[in-house]
């Protein structure tokens, strides 16, 4: 399976130009199978005034999944509903279509998120191309109980949106490695502040970006992860009483 983590850094407020940035980013991601995109790359990390872009979101990432023939994790957008306020990442396949959508279970309060946001309250899990997927985003991966949670469903790829400062760069990379060992899965990591990567289930870093904008392209062998869990099944394993 072929990935491209679109990666830049959206101008805060700057809803138009972060569209066509992201449009040009697409464009150069094609013969992919699947696309991902950063957290809150339609209005940047994130502004004092909200305003609801799902709708916008949803529109332009179906026509572009359909137009390139590529599955495309949406990374995440403003949604309002209700009254209330998500972090909401939208997930769509080859034909254009809605498959999931999944918002954000853990609000960062160093940022304050929990003073606009409402935090979800369902994991979300897919297939594209036949694999089983899940999704979280950035402050999740911090939490090792949600993701074991997502993991047991019989996920093989984690994909995790993200607008995590180079300052936490450290703790974030072990974060990535630690839930992709305990759990045996592939985890797709991509970062608008830069140091996108994609890890194996055994830790192992297989592709890196740099700081900047950029298209980090790399193929993962799900084969590879078969091996793994055939050596070692760690969630077979489990004791039950002890968790």
């Amino acid at each position: 399976m072929k990935i491209a983590l679109i990666q830049f850094k959206s101008e805060v407020g700057e809803i138009e130009k972060n569209f066509e940035t992201a449009r040009r980013l697409i464009d150069g991601a094609k013969n992919s199978d699947v696309i991902i995109l950063p957290e809150l790359w339609t209005t940047g990390y994130y502004p004092k005034n909200i305003v609801d872009v799902e709708s916008k979101t949803a529109e332009f990432i179906c026509a572009a999944a359909e137009k390139n023939n590529f599955n495309i994790i949406g990374g995440s957008t403003i949604a309002k509903v209700d009254g209330k306020i998500f972090n909401r990442c939208i997930v769509v396949n080859r034909e254009g279509k809605i498959i999931s959508t999944y918002d954000k279970a853990h609000l960062f309060s160093y940022a304050d998120e929990g003073k606009i946001f409402t935090a979800g309250n369902k994991i979300s899990t897919f297939e594209i191309d036949g694999v089983k997927c899940g999704v979280a985003i950035c402050y999740d991966i911090r939490f090792p109980e949600f993701i074991r949670k997502i993991a047991l469903t019989g996920i093989e790829i984690l994909f995790v949106p993200a607008a995590w400062s180079l300052k936490r760069f450290i703790p974030r990379q072990i974060l990535t490695k630690a839930r992709a060992i305990e759990n045996q899965i592939f985890v797709v990591f991509a970062n608008s502040a830069g140091k996108s990567e994609i890890i194996n289930p055994n830790g192992e870093i297989i592709c890196e970006s740099g700081i900047g904008e950029e298209i980090l392209t790399a193929d993962i062998d799900l084969k590879f992860r078969a091996e793994v869990i055939k050596n070692m099944n760690l969630l077979a394993d489990r004791n039950i009483f002890v968790d």
